[in-house]
């Protein structure tokens, strides 16, 4: 009976091994894409991301240089998404996403510090 037991509990700890070596962390291509709701895009952010500000007048020109804000929430909301600006890296090397820091301050936020695929979003 003592070896069944034995036997029981050893199969027990290797079955938890197994089950925790086999549980990594998500990878950021396993992330779902942003989604609509209540007229707004959400996306799963890293919760303290800096909010960046505009070069000139225009909103259109990510300052890389400069931070309006963070974005502690997560999910957070975003408008929409622009390429073909200043280098973040990442899978979309040149997106960055314009949205409203927590202090009510609107930038954007590099691709980067965002974990769904931002794909879904519109173009501004």
């Amino acid at each position: 009976m003592r070896k069944r037991s034995r036997l029981g509990a050893a199969l027990a700890t290797v079955a938890v091994a197994v089950a925790v070596v086999g549980t990594g962390a998500p990878s950021a291509s396993a992330a779902g894409g942003c989604w609509q709701s209540g007229g707004r895009w959400w996306c799963n952010n890293v919760s303290g991301a800096p909010v960046y500000g505009t070069m000139g007048a225009s909103t259109q020109y990510p300052d890389p240089d400069v931070i309006v804000g963070y974005m502690h929430s997560n999910p957070s909301w975003f408008e929409c998404k622009m390429d073909d600006q200043a280098w973040v890296g990442g899978p979309h090397p040149r997106r960055w996403e314009f949205t409203k820091a927590d202090n009510g301050r609107w930038g954007w936020m590099k691709d980067t510090a965002i974990s769904s695929e931002t794909n879904p979003l519109p173009n501004c």
